[in-house]
């Protein structure tokens, strides 16, 4: 199967339609969207994805037998591009995180009452979901160590602990939370997941928490971060998805293909970004030049679209052996996609601040709000680190432990050198 990222005439006339709707429909708003009466935007947005769901694209992250589109991540990876123009456009095409993610894994390990009970509700849009599993007393790289607690009594689980950081938290409408069930089956196999919804005697919403992006948190705001505390906080058996034990089982159904998606939606960020900064290169004037005549800024333009390229031939390829060979034959390599690119996005952004000068750095521009909230991606989803560090172990264990000389990756020392080059001359008949 040769590599091959182009897309059919038929998806590409979607993407042109998902451009020109991103652009004149939501772009314009950018402005003001913080402003904006949330009573009154919930209207608009639902008219707006009236649009999306007529043209087939709602919810495309999920197979046909899962309630979804089925594209494959090699379309996902191009339209989350085009969506990543404009980060609000994401609840317009219905697939936002945490919702996205969690309903991928409502889709594979809820039963089929918990599906008609939350699945496809989240999929309509009709309600929302928040995801909870990163806790303030422990580290966020480590997700198998969780101090959350649900202990069965009766036919109802108990749970106590704290969360934090849990993005939409304070307005999802149901909460999965992760809690340790099963202590024996550490370190894996330890957690479950539980459906708590909004209103659940016991959960407390703490507050949200102030951030880069935004440091006056108003609460209540979608995309803000929650802290959630539980205490004696009681589910019924019905609430827990899976069996006991299955929480990281059912965790890595919603971050493979998020990888990916994330990913794009960056770099269609980061293209729209390098538009801003060419378009001031050759719009402002700097010691009797254009800015883009300087070589420094120059640089800063081919610097920005020669990373921005090499990554998105990088995201291409994982999305391309994802659909082949599916996501665990792909692990190290979606790790490696999304802490490159989220090196690629801040490096745009930071240049374009600095060619826009004051202007970039002034909020009349959105390139300092995007910086703020971008500055987030080489520690959300498991610090880039930690998926550097399991590259490499995928990496060293491909090799073997050699002694002496030669090997196959070090230059032989001068005598098997010689030694070879008379076995080759002797061949040729040369004396």
């Amino acid at each position: 199967m040769a590599w091959d990222f182009e897309t059919d005439q038929e998806f590409a006339e979607q993407l042109a339609w998902m451009r020109s709707f991103i652009d004149h429909e939501l772009i314009p708003l950018e402005p003001v969207f913080d402003e904006l009466p949330y009573d009154e935007w919930s209207v608009v947005r639902r008219q707006l994805q009236e649009q999306v769901k007529a043209r087939g694209l709602w919810g495309a992250f999920l197979d046909p037998r899962l309630g979804g589109a089925g594209f494959g991540q090699m379309k996902l990876a191009l339209m989350s591009e085009v969506i990543g123009r404009c980060m609000m456009s994401m609840t317009v095409f219905g697939v936002q995180a945490p919702d996205s993610g969690n309903m991928e894994l409502l889709a594979h390990g809820a039963d089929e009452a918990q599906k008609e009970r939350w699945l496809w509700p989240n999929l309509r849009g009709e309600i929302s979901s928040a995801f909870a599993l990163t806790e303030p007393f422990h580290a966020g790289a480590d997700p198998t160590v969780i101090g959350t607690t649900a202990v069965l009594d009766g036919d109802e689980w108990v749970l106590n602990g704290r969360k934090w950081f849990i993005t939409n938290g304070s307005v999802a409408d149901i909460v999965l939370v992760f809690a340790e069930t099963t202590p024996e089956g550490r370190p894996h196999r330890h957690a479950s997941v539980f459906v708590v919804p909004a209103g659940t005697p016991g959960m407390e919403i703490v507050r949200d928490i102030g951030t880069m992006a935004a440091p006056d948190a108003v609460f209540g705001r979608p995309g803000n971060h929650a802290e959630i505390r539980f205490r004696d906080c009681r589910v019924s058996g019905e609430h827990l998805i899976g069996a006991p034990g299955e929480g990281f089982v059912l965790a890595q159904q919603r971050l493979g293909g998020g990888r990916i998606h994330h990913a794009m939606r960056w770099l269609g960020q980061a293209q729209r970004s390098l538009d801003i900064m060419c378009e001031r290169a050759v719009s402002r004037t700097s010691h009797g030049r254009l800015l883009g005549e300087h070589q420094m800024v120059q640089d800063y333009v081919a610097l920005s679209h020669m990373e921005i390229q090499a990554a998105r031939l990088l995201t291409f390829r994982t999305a391309w052996r994802m659909d082949r060979d599916g996501a665990r034959a792909v692990r190290a390599e979606l790790g490696m996609v999304k802490a490159h690119v989220s090196k690629v996005v801040l490096g745009v952004l930071d240049r374009t601040i600095q060619v826009c000068g004051a202007l970039g750095y002034s909020s009349d521009l959105p390139v300092e709000a995007w910086y703020r909230s971008t500055r987030f991606g080489p520690i959300g989803d498991g610090p880039d680190e930690l998926h550097k560090s399991v590259l490499a172990r995928t990496l060293l264990a491909g090799y073997s432990p050699v002694e002496g000389w030669p090997s196959e990756h070090i230059p032989s020392r001068r005598p098997a050198a010689e030694a070879k080059w008379a076995q080759l001359r002797a061949a040729a008949g040369l004396t």
